[in-house]
């Protein structure tokens, strides 16, 4: 398959065109500062998180990295404890390392901190990017069509999670997976066109777990993307391990 996640990571292997390409979804760097200001205060995970994604790179190997949107936490322009969790990953990555950020709705102004780091990143449009069979976008908005078409389309942005329980009252929540046929309907609808769509879209779970999600299989939870849940069809999810839990809407 074009894309197939990591086991017990929350990121994935994209074979694009040949390109080993490693994809983590909404790494929200500084979110604790964000957090602090709404009144929650934890510890800092930066130099978790850091290590997390950096040990990554140099187990897989990647050719490139990919960032599907939400690098940081910030929607204006990010504070300093973003600025600085930003430019320390960058400095801890190798440097011959390719980088693409597939810009999210968290993205706004992350660019002037990009242009402070000495390693070279490709920043896409929101509405993302395709890289040879798999097209990436954030999520927060519409892909291109030119993403729609793709074999794998692989969007960020909705964090979700499960919520689990045992026999005796027990709960849980988990990270998952979302896999399904990409239903064209909604897609054309907005753009107004046969988009020719016969592919599959992946939801990816956040890398960060500080960062909230929607709980996929709580009933009357919205989803925060405008073309889901429309747009998966024969939705099922899956844990980090790989553990197949079904059809979301039932787990």
């Amino acid at each position: 398959m074009a894309v197939e996640p990591v086991p017990g990571e929350p990121a994935a292997i994209a074979d694009c065109d040949g390109e080993r390409v490693l994809v983590v979804a909404d790494y929200h760097a500084g979110i604790e500062a964000g957090l602090r200001r709404e009144g929650v205060e934890l510890p800092n995970r930066a130099d978790e998180r850091r290590e997390s994604l950096v040990s990554l790179v140099q187990r897989e190997r990647p050719d490139r990295l990919l960032v599907l949107g939400d690098l940081g936490d910030s929607i204006g322009a990010p504070g300093r404890e973003e600025r600085e969790e930003i430019t320390a990953l960058f400095e801890a990555l190798p440097a011959e390392l390719a980088v693409t950020l597939v810009k999210g709705n968290h993205d706004g102004e992350v660019a002037e901190t990009l242009d402070d780091i000495d390693q070279s990143v490709d920043v896409t449009p929101g509405h993302g990017v395709r890289l040879g069979a798999v097209g990436f976008a954030h999520g927060h908005t519409w892909p291109s069509p030119d993403v729609l078409r793709a074999e794998v389309v692989c969007v960020g942005h909705e964090h979700p999670v499960v919520r689990l329980e045992d026999e005796v009252g027990g709960r849980r929540v988990e990270r998952v997976w979302l896999r399904g046929r990409l239903a064209p309907e909604p897609f054309e609808t907005f753009h107004d066109a046969d988009l020719a769509i016969d592919g599959e879209l992946v939801v990816c779970p956040g890398f960060n777990d500080l960062s909230g999600g929607t709980w996929v299989n709580v009933q009357g939870q919205e989803f925060l993307s405008p073309f889901l849940p429309e747009g998966l069809a024969d939705g099922q999810a899956y844990l980090l391990d790989g553990t197949r839990l079904g059809e979301y809407r039932r787990v």
